[in-house]
């Protein structure tokens, strides 16, 4: 397999679907790619290997394969490996908390665009007294209220959100890095969960790679 992901730095969607090539076990080639400036617009019509998404990313080629969005991506590995362990691999085994966390892994798909526009993902920078408008604090607190509902119900076997690692610990990763950057203050468990996730292997090495990188997009750019 072959994962092409955007740049560390800014990309949450990217980040997304490497952690869940990392949680599926499988061994993957990664590429990482600048997402902003006019190679890449020029690879987006030019290179095979970005197409059919137009440039989206993170992209998984599986051989004939390829998926270009990130809970597909997940969707596709748990499939990969295949029936209940494909499954357990990223969904909790009771079916209460799985029907909680997929749930909450789709309204992070889908929801949450105040929060994402105010709050860009910048791994790499800590700004403080950032001020995010009142639809995106409506964001924050929504979050934070799922986090506590599954902490408080079924996080009881771990640090994680439902215990152990899961598909909602990959979906909300990259607002746990908006958390951090823009220093939003958040209750006692939700600084102990961001922690255990800002602390995992898989986040180290994120982090790591964006500290290396050289790329610097404007857009994602929030003045302090």
């Amino acid at each position: 397999m072959k994962l092409i992901i955007g740049n560390r730095n800014y990309s949450s969607w990217s980040l997304r679907g490497w952690l869940a090539c990392k949680q599926s076990g499988l061994s993957f080639e990664e590429i990482t790619v600048n997402i902003s400036g006019e190679d890449w617009e020029n690879a987006k019509r030019e290179w095979d290997d970005v197409q059919p998404s137009s440039g989206k990313v993170p992209i998984l080629w599986d051989d004939d394969v390829v998926i270009w969005d990130s809970l597909a991506i997940l969707e596709h590995l748990a499939d990969k490996i295949g029936g209940e362990n494909g499954r357990n691999r990223f969904w909790p085994k009771d079916p209460v908390a799985r029907g909680l966390c997929r749930s909450m892994v789709a309204e992070m798909h889908s929801s949450y665009l105040p929060l994402r526009r105010a709050m860009p993902m910048n791994v790499r920078r800590r700004i403080e007294g950032h001020e995010i408008p009142d639809e995106a604090k409506a964001n924050v607190i929504r979050i934070l209220s799922l986090w506590a509902e599954a902490r408080s119900r079924f996080g009881h076997g771990g640090p994680f959100l439902f215990g152990t690692y899961s598909a909602a610990d990959i979906f909300y990763a990259p607002v746990v890095s908006r958390f951090f950057t823009y220093g939003i203050g958040v209750p006692g468990f939700a600084q102990a969960y961001m922690e255990a996730m800002w602390e995992h292997d898989w986040m180290q090495q994120w982090v790591e790679g964006a500290d290396h990188e050289d790329w610097r997009i404007e857009a994602f750019e929030v003045a302090d």
